[in-house]
């Protein structure tokens, strides 16, 4: 999950590695790889001797690239928009000490047009003046991904999609630990894929999280399983248009071949019909259709697979509510099959999976009134599912920073379920002018008034519920602060 970002490109930086990746407000061109010029063979590892190499964004991500580029022979200097005093001054020297040039305040345009390589750390828009500047002059122009993957000798299971991502790619983390295996966890979930680049690479497999903008840096990715959860409009302050969107996603499978696996949510219009050549594919719904190899028949997940194996994998102890929930599960369960764990640990980690925090979860019971926080539900389809997926009547908490929607499906999904809402943060003067004639709502000014207020509003057996809808950078730092602040105002009214 990304998020629209209005403010200045540096405080983005300062959370490179959250789901949420930040851009600054600014279009990025389509999506479509014929249109970017990524013609660009890198070694493997790549060699960099003697070469200028420019890495944007002094954050965790971007240290790491730093420092591999610097130990395999590069000139390396690191860009940073932010200033001085942001950072820890024994890092900045340290890293001095290396070799490694900082240039802090703003980036430069003779370095970025004098360099050999460009690369960009997460949040650091590919649409960038000084990116597409250099470009358009041949200069290579990649992704931390896109470095990382060319120094991988451990095999990829990548997740990407619009909603889902952190959920699937925990639960397969824990399933593969389960089962015995190593795996390293991270992407764009959280620690960055060059963090284990340059490590001893000891796992037997990368779980990673992908976000459509690494997808678009990342020309050479090549993961063995990969999963596309569901594609909803979301970022469309960042692409040219929705179309684009999808085919960032898309680009997942781009380099799969005979042997690898795609897995796919069958029942989303925009994967549907997605049948790229080369891997093997697996497709999943909640209902059973002929071509299906996972649906939901009586509490169970059934699964056939193409080599003709059958599984059955009951859900009487899986915890997670919602629709989408048990798509995320059919998912795991075909990605954990697809590279050979076997039935007993797939349903084993069934069994044990729990929400993760700020995703539909349950944070308190105040006389009778059941409080859910869902600060991940950054975009509309998610805070719909959210919608969906709680007891009714629901007081809703939504708002925060505009991506371009339309708040109209949240409507739609709200009429007959949500009692009132509150609405906060930038765009709340848009999301009330769907829901005017349709949702009795009210504004407040702050996520503590809103939960005080709505409290006031709620009776006994209903749901007050944060399903924002929207990022969460017009208030707070990233979606987990958002989150926080959520569960300490739902505890105050215990003391209230």
């Amino acid at each position: 999950m990304n998020e629209h970002c209005h403010r200045h490109a540096s405080e983005t930086l300062k959370k490179e590695t959250e789901t949420e990746t930040t851009m600054q407000d600014r279009r990025t061109p389509s999506a479509d790889r014929s249109a970017l010029p990524f013609r660009m063979e890198l070694a493997h590892p790549p060699d960099v001797r003697g070469r200028k190499a420019v890495v944007a964004g002094l954050g965790v991500s971007g240290i790491a690239s730093a420092r591999w580029l610097m130990q395999a022979g590069a000139q390396v200097t690191i860009s940073e928009i932010r200033r001085l005093e942001a950072f820890d001054p024994k890092l900045v020297t340290e890293l001095q000490s290396a070799g490694i040039t900082i240039e802090i305040g703003g980036h430069q345009k003779e370095t970025f047009f004098q360099a050999d390589l460009i690369v960009l750390s997460p949040g650091v828009p590919l649409g960038m003046p000084l990116c597409v500047g250099a470009r358009e002059k041949g200069i290579p122009v990649i992704g931390e991904m896109e470095l990382a993957v060319h120094i991988f000798r451990t095999p990829v299971i990548a997740i990407t999609g619009t909603n889902g991502k952190s959920t699937v790619t925990e639960c397969l983390g824990e399933l593969l630990h389960g089962a015995g295996l190593k795996a390293f966890v991270g992407g764009n979930l959280g620690t960055p894929l060059m963090t284990y680049a340059i490590g001893p690479q000891t796992d037997d497999w990368v779980v990673a999280e992908v976000s459509s903008s690494q997808l678009d840096t990342s020309p050479s990715f090549h993961p063995r399983a990969a999963v596309i959860l569901n594609i909803t409009p979301d970022h469309l302050d960042r692409y040219a248009d929705f179309n684009a969107y999808v085919r960032s996603k898309h680009a997942i499978a781009r380099n799969q071949e005979p042997g690898d696996h795609l897995i796919l949510n069958d029942a989303d219009p925009h994967l549907e019909h997605f049948d790229p050549s080369g891997s093997t594919i697996l497709r999943y719904g909640l209902d059973e259709t002929e071509r299906r190899h996972a649906f939901i028949r009586d509490g169970a997940v059934v699964v056939r697979m193409p080599s003709g194996s059958f599984h059955r994998f009951s859900l009487g102890s899986f915890a997670l509510p919602g629709r989408h929930n048990l798509e995320n599960v059919m998912a795991v369960i075909l990605t954990a099959l697809a590279v050979g764990i076997p039935e007993t640990a797939i349903q084993q980690a069934i069994d044990r999976f729990r929400a993760l925090p700020n995703r539909l979860e349950k944070v308190g019971e105040q006389d009778g009134v059941s409080f859910y926080n869902d600060s991940k539900a950054t975009n509309v389809d998610a805070a719909v599912r959210s919608i969906e997926s709680v007891p009714a009547p629901i007081v809703l908490i939504a708002g925060g920073r505009h991506k371009g929607a339309d708040y109209r499906p949240l409507a739609d999904a709200g009429e007959k379920r949500i009692r009132h809402a509150i609405l906060i943060g930038e765009a709340k003067n848009l999301i009330a002018a769907d829901f005017s004639g349709r949702i009795a709502f009210s504004m407040a000014g702050t996520l503590e008034a809103a939960v005080a207020k709505a409290f006031a509003l709620a009776k006994p057996g209903d749901t007050v519920l944060l399903a924002p809808a929207c990022s969460s950078f017009d208030m707070f730092s990233d979606y987990a602060h958002r989150g926080r602040v959520f569960r300490q105002a739902v505890e105050a009214l215990s003391h209230g």
